[in-house]
């Protein structure tokens, strides 16, 4: 556990240099981000390069004992670049390129920049990659973000039809795959194929979604491009890039296979004001963020992390980007931060290291203010350090690795087929999983977030929320687990090339879920349909609840012998099954309200043999090595459980105030 900040020396006058490193080291600092937006200060005019300023800086920052996260600049290519190579600039949907005048104004496909980017990279690793001062690496920085994954430019288009023939081998094969006989479609060589947009009506949905897929490995390719270079200049330096959250714009998996550390940029904040919560959500948690959305991005990157994941960007104040900027309460810095640490963070790094007075992010504020004096984040993060120092002399093991009985399998292409073929407007794949998971979280469970490729021996209780596109292995892995699993809505119910399946959905889950999805039909926002859930020994049942956003309708009958197996637990006001269980699958045949899936989730995770806590929507738990860490987010006081022995303490007190902290040893070492 370390803390780290942002960095940007190229903003202060170099007189402030060393008091920052200092300061840095004082406040508890370990390691610092830096040049991830300094191209045209290093390369100021075609080969002309300037590195003093930089090598002063690093020198200043390790002479400090601060540990440097060195970066590639390729997210900000200069002004000079764009002017000899306009084709750098990604083209929108609209068929217009995007201008040079903020951030990431470059498109993934473009020889021109590759080239660009291979040079300048080497140009920065061949002179940095053994400076003993350089402990780690980042490249670029936060790929995709303002939507810049998908271009539309004739490089891509290119690409994309060599992309195509690579994956089908002839053009008979992708007319097939695609069912191009519909509407008269069909090709004759992959040249023909173009970009899909712009078409009279809605473009062909196979075609869509095979460029989202080409666009995703796009942005793999470049990142590997950027690795290599850095591996054969630096070798044993741990590499990393900085994901944002809940970004599903390419697959993150892929990136992240090519990395050593996968890092985030967190801002809770900001995130509850931008993405899909209700109003009155929206200002419950109005100056802490929702309780689970940052920890779903800790379990998403921890996920795909080989070493330790970091938080590359904390959020230590307001940010200056969602609509409205509120700031966090009081206490709420240290809270994200030793929520990281718990979910399993190595270093949580802050974002910036003092506000800056000028420019776009002016309005962001940093640990420090304009004008050098430390902000509440700051206090904050000093209190932090302090901290870590304490918890790791009471309990070494307070680093080891987080482990739990729980997984949710969470998929990237998932949303990009909901989002070509929605059905319904509001089905968004990224809200189901997080509703999914938040339900796991207020039941007091840790989870691991996973690929729907991963081994899933180990795990009691498997979460799947609707996943249209499964592996052929994936019903006889989800068997083999020996675990309760849960199967969300309009799984199974795709094709890879996205056709019905020949025997309907749920496809080649019918052999461990023998029903037949034989009509679906999507829900408006205002219409509840009501479920009732049938009566179990056990006594957590029945209950009442009700449906939202889709329907899948059900026939028990499509598999004579295995279908007496079936067991009804829940049926719509119209007789139809909303919810079926057999041997230990459980298929949800709706998305159903919050307080109906986590009493389900509850149920069914009894069936697997866990004990579920039942924690409300402020109060969250998590546990690393021998810790237990408890979090809360709301505006009362939280008292531990009786039965929680004061000597088992190890931080904070057996009352927790409003957005307070504790953790007490719930295992032997």
């Amino acid at each position: 556990m370390r803390l780290g900040v942002c960095y940007y020396p190229e903003h202060w006058p170099e007189a402030m240099w060393k008091d920052d490193a200092e300061r840095m080291k004082s406040l508890g600092i370990e390691q610092v981000r830096i040049a991830e937006f300094a191209w045209s200060r290093m390369e100021p005019s075609p080969g002309e390069y300037d590195w003093g300023w930089l090598d002063r800086a690093i020198d200043t920052l390790g002479n400090a004992g601060l540990k440097v996260v060195m970066c590639t600049p390729t997210a900000t290519p200069p002004k000079w670049l764009i002017d000899r190579h306009p084709d750098i600039l990604p083209v929108g949907a609209d068929g217009r390129p995007r201008a040079f005048g903020s951030r990431r104004h470059y498109d993934f496909s473009s020889p021109s920049y590759y080239e660009a980017s291979k040079k300048i990279c080497e140009a920065v690793a061949s002179r940095y990659g053994q400076h003993p001062a350089v402990a780690f690496w980042q490249t670029d920085n936060e790929y995709g973000c303002h939507q810049t994954v998908v271009s539309y430019s004739p490089a891509a288009v290119k690409r994309f039809r060599e992309w195509l023939k690579a994956r089908y081998g002839s053009i008979n094969a992708l007319n097939i795959a695609w069912g191009t006989v519909f509407w008269s479609m069909e090709y004759r060589s992959f040249d023909e194929i173009d970009a899909p947009i712009g078409t009279v009506t809605e473009a062909h949905p196979s075609h869509r979604l095979d460029y989202r897929r080409f666009a995703s490995d796009e942005v793999q390719r470049y990142n590997r491009m950027q690795v290599d270079i850095i591996r054969a200049h630096s070798p044993g330096r741990p590499i990393a890039h900085n994901f944002m959250q809940l970004f599903t714009e390419f697959d993150h998996y892929k990136v992240a296979a090519d990395l050593d550390v996968a890092s985030w940029d967190s801002y809770p904040i900001g995130a509850l004001e931008e993405q899909w919560y209700a109003p009155e959500i929206k200002q419950r948690f109005l100056r802490t963020g929702h309780p689970d959305f940052a920890s779903f991005n800790h379990d998403v990157y921890r996920g795909m992390s080989k070493l330790p994941f970091w938080v590359m960007e904390q959020q230590p104040g307001p940010v200056n980007w969602a609509h409205w900027n509120p700031a966090p309460l009081p206490g709420m810095v240290r809270l994200w931060s030793w929520e990281a640490f718990a979910h399993g963070a190595g270093c949580v790094s802050y974002f910036r290291w003092r506000q800056a007075p000028f420019a776009q992010e002016q309005m962001h504020a940093g640990l420090n203010t304009p004008d050098n004096r430390l902000d509440i984040g700051g206090g904050e993060a000093a209190q932090v350090a302090e901290e870590i120092r304490a918890v790791l002399a009471a309990d070494p093991h307070a680093n080891d690795a987080v482990k739990t009985p729980v997984a949710l399998v969470f998929d990237y292409e998932a949303k990009w087929l909901f989002e070509v073929h929605p059905q319904g407007a509001d089905f968004h794949y990224p809200r189901f999983a997080v509703e999914y998971y938040s339900a796991l979280r207020s039941l007091g469970f840790d989870v691991d977030i996973v690929p729907v490729h991963a081994p899933l021996d180990g795990y009691q209780l498997i979460v799947v929320p609707p996943l249209p596109v499964v592996p052929d292995d994936f019903a006889a892995r989800l068997a083999q687990s020996g675990a309760q699993v849960i199967l969300g809505p309009r799984s199974g119910s795709k094709t890879a090339d996205l056709q019905i399946p020949a025997n309907l959905p749920p496809g080649s889950l019918a052999s461990v879920m023998p029903v037949r999805v034989w009509r679906v039909e999507s829900l408006r926002p205002n219409l509840q349909e009501p479920v009732t859930f049938a009566a179990q020994a056990d006594g957590h049942w029945p209950r009442q609840g009700y449906s939202r956003h889709w329907r899948d309708l059900l026939d028990l009958d499509a598999a004579a012998d295995d279908a007496a197996a079936l067991e009804v637990r829940a049926s719509f006001a119209d007789g139809h099954p909303a919810y079926v269980k057999h041997g230990a699958m459980h298929y949800l045949a709706s998305l159903f309200d919050d307080a109906s899936t986590a009493a389900l989730f509850a149920d069914v995770a009894r069936e697997a043999g866990l004990e579920p806590s039942l924690l409300g929507d402020a109060v969250r738990v998590s546990r690393r090595g021998g810790l237990t860490w408890v979090f809360n987010y709301g505006p009362q006081t939280y008292t531990l459980a009786a039965d929680i022995p004061d000597d088992a303490l190890v931080f904070g007190s057996r009352e927790i105030e409003a957005q307070g902290v504790a953790a007490y040893r719930t295992a032997a070492h």
